[in-house]
């Protein structure tokens, strides 16, 4: 075959090793451009937060969790070895920021992606106060510029690297009693099309993850850790019948800071179990409803 032919296969060989992560995501993966690259991932300490971390360090990329839980994101870390390290971050405070970039350039001696993934869910809708309002802001949109902004140089410094933001099928869609978080993941859509558009001369890529429903922290808790029961709610929302599993997100930021995403930037990636592609009709079928 000829060097284009060749090329053309092994793409297309890629894209359906990476799709079927839907059908087995305890698969393990090996994907290029990550092994001895340096990321941090704000809101490590979480359980989706901690399966990117821990999917990162498969790879032998090494990590600097940020996260204002300090007892889980050392945790996290403890449980990982020497190349993931935890630094106490709260993304309202520009100097925890920079003493987090700082210390993983001592560390790791640079960054080259940059996972922003935490966030604060305060919704009370209508009821919401200002400050409610602003702290979200400040957090969930304000937060990712400013860690951008202080990871930048170093980025470029390694000639240029990759950004994954945490967007939401809740940015897409309206849901009851839920205003603030819906809003902000809408904003951090549009902030990564325009982070991707003035970075691209840096070499720097920009794309976002939308999850479904995705096993945390707050169906651990609601459901005392049943995931049955969460599937059982949440499955008939996804074409896949199922909600989605935190590694499967995981794999989708690493498939984005890859070589294999050299070419895509300013995206938004639907980790969703096809949630966003079924309409209110759900999977059922309606037409024959009229005939009963």
């Amino acid at each position: 075959m000829c060097d284009g032919t060749v090329a053309l296969v092994r793409g297309l060989n890629l894209v359906v090793a990476f799709l079927c992560e839907t059908q087995f995501p305890k698969r393990e993966t090996s994907m290029e451009g990550l092994k001895g690259k340096v990321a941090i991932v704000t809101g490590g300490a979480t359980i989706i937060g901690a399966a990117v971390v821990r999917a990162f360090q498969r790879e032998g990329t090494k990590v600097m969790i940020a996260d204002i839980n300090d007892k889980d994101g050392q945790a996290v870390a403890n449980s990982l070895g020497k190349d993931v390290q935890f630094v106490k971050t709260d993304l309202a405070d520009d100097a925890q920021i920079a003493t987090c970039v700082s210390k993983t350039v001592v560390a790791f001696g640079g960054v080259d992606f940059l996972i922003n993934l935490a966030c604060v869910y305060v919704d009370d809708a209508l009821n919401a106060t200002r400050k409610d309002w602003l702290d979200s802001y400040n957090i969930n949109v304000v937060g990712g510029v400013m860690m951008l902004k202080a990871v930048k140089p170093h980025i470029v410094k390694r000639g240029g690297g990759a950004v994954v933001n945490f967007g939401s099928i809740s940015a897409k869609v309206a849901q009851t009693g839920r205003w603030l978080y819906p809003v902000t993941k809408a904003a951090i859509l549009q902030l990564t099309r325009n982070e991707a558009m003035d970075l691209a001369a840096d070499k720097i890529r920009v794309n976002s993850v939308s999850p479904g429903w995705t096993w945390s922290r707050v169906m651990d808790e609601l459901t005392h850790g049943d995931k049955q029961k969460t599937n059982r709610v949440g499955g008939p929302f996804h074409l896949l019948g199922r909600v989605g599993e935190p590694e499967e997100v995981a794999d989708a930021v690493l498939f984005l800071c890859s070589s294999h995403a050299s070419f895509i930037t300013g995206t938004d990636l639907a980790v969703d179990g096809g949630y966003s592609a079924m309409g209110p009709e759900m999977a059922a079928p309606a037409i024959p409803k009229l005939m009963e």
